[in-house]
C-alpha cells in the first residue's frame, strides 16, 4: 500500500469513527441522557454540548485528526487493557490524564496562571501508567526561570480538588487541557510525545466523555511545555 492510499484509508477510518460517535449520541439523546456540562453556568445541559465546545476549539486551532468516545459509567472501575478496548486505543500507553497541580511554595505575587515560566498553577499530561516525577517538573521551571528565583520557591504538589474544578470547570475524572475556564500553562510528558502511534486518548470534558487526539496537532495547536516527568 502507497503513502496515498495509507492516508485515504486512515481518513475513511476517522469518518467512520465519527460517524459511530455521532449515532451514540443521537441515541443517548433520544433516550433522554444528560450530562454534566463544563459550561460556565455549571447547569446540566443534553449530551453532546461539551463535545460541540471543545471541538470547536480544535478546529479552531487546526486539529483535525481527533475523536470522542462515551464510556460506562463504571469506566474508571475498569482495568487499564478493558479502557483501552473502550475506546478503541492502539495501546494503555495512550491513556493519559490532566492533573492540576499548584506551586504551594511560589512567592507571595505569584497567584494567577499569567506567566507561563512561573505560574502558580500548571495542567501535566502524563499516562496512567507512568509515575509522576514532581522533581522533574520542578527542576523544569527552575531552569526555564534561567535559576534566578530560588529553587526553594517551587514544591509541585496535586491541587486540592474544589481548586481544580474552578480553575478548569471540570469535575474529577473529566478534566483535559483543551476548553478550561483558566488559561493554564500545559506540561506534557515527553514520553507521550515518543509512543510509537502519533495519537492519545485524555478527557473529555465529562466524566463520561474521552477524547482522542493527534499528538503532533496537539503539541503544534497548544504548544505545552513538554518535560520529562515520569
Amino acid at each position: 500500500m502507497d503513502a496515498a492510499a495509507a492516508d485515504l484509508e486512515a481518513r475513511q477510518l476517522q469518518i467512520l469513527r465519527r460517524v459511530a460517535d455521532l449515532e451514540l449520541a443521537a441515541q443517548q439523546h433520544r433516550l433522554g441522557a444528560l450530562s454534566i456540562s463544563a459550561a460556565p453556568s455549571g447547569g446540566e445541559v443534553e449530551t453532546g454540548a461539551t463535545e460541540a465546545r471543545l471541538s470547536s476549539i480544535l478546529t479552531e486551532r487546526g486539529v483535525l485528526d481527533f475523536t470522542f468516545r462515551r464510556v460506562p459509567a463504571d469506566y474508571y472501575d475498569r482495568p487499564l487493557e478493558e479502557r483501552r478496548d473502550l475506546l478503541r486505543a492502539d495501546s494503555v500507553d495512550q491513556l493519559c490524564k490532566s492533573i492540576v497541580m499548584v506551586n504551594t511554595q511560589a512567592a507571595a505575587d505569584v497567584v494567577d496562571c499569567s506567566n507561563p515560566k512561573n505560574s502558580k498553577y500548571y495542567v501535566v499530561v502524563v499516562q496512567y501508567m507512568a509515575r509522576l516525577n514532581a522533581d522533574s517538573i520542578k527542576n523544569f521551571i527552575y531552569a526555564l526561570n534561567e535559576k534566578q528565583i530560588p529553587k526553594k520557591r517551587f514544591n509541585m504538589r496535586l491541587a486540592p480538588e474544589e481548586e481544580s474544578l474552578k480553575l478548569t470547570g471540570f469535575v474529577h475524572n473529566a478534566v483535559t487541557c483543551i476548553g478550561m475556564e483558566t488559561d493554564i500553562p500545559v506540561i506534557i510528558d515527553e514520553a507521550i510525545t515518543k509512543l510509537d502511534k502519533d495519537f492519545f486518548w485524555l478527557g473529555g470534558g465529562e466524566v463520561d466523555l474521552k477524547l482522542g487526539v493527534r499528538t503532533s496537532q496537539f503539541l503544534n495547536a497548544f504548544k505545552p511545555f513538554v518535560v520529562k516527568c515520569s
